[in-house]
């Protein structure tokens, strides 16, 4: 199976759904943070690992927080994986933190700044 082919498309948006909703319903770890999301996900294409890019909407404590509690549940969630998906092999998850839509929102606010200040000086 390639890289981007039909089938591995299919089985990264299947990991990233099912993903979503582990992390937002099953997993009961206090450290993640409720405003916790799944960017995108890339399995390899032999199906053994997993990479889940994660966003947090928070501070740095929040980030390394929900690290930490993603990290510690990361065998439920592999095992739950493997009872919802019918895939030959289970891939190993590896979380990675992703700042682009906090990254989004930082330039939506420099924008709105930007336009606010520039509306004042042609008034």
């Amino acid at each position: 199976m390639r890289k981007n082919s039909i089938k591995n498309t299919r089985i990264n948006s299947e990991v990233m759904k099912e993903l979503s909703i582990l992390i937002s319903q099953e997993v009961k770890d206090p450290r993640i943070a409720p405003m916790t999301s799944v960017v995108s996900v890339e399995v390899t294409p032999d199906l053994k690992y997993c990479k889940a890019y994660i966003s947090v909407l928070g501070d740095e404590e929040a980030r390394k927080n929900t690290y930490l509690g993603l990290k510690n549940a990361t065998p439920f969630m592999r095992r739950e994986l493997a009872r919802r998906i019918n895939l030959r092999i289970t891939p190993e998850l590896t979380f990675v933190m992703d700042q682009s839509i906090e990254y989004g929102v930082s330039m939506s606010k420099l924008i709105d700044e930007v336009k606010i200040k520039d509306d004042e000086n042609h008034e």
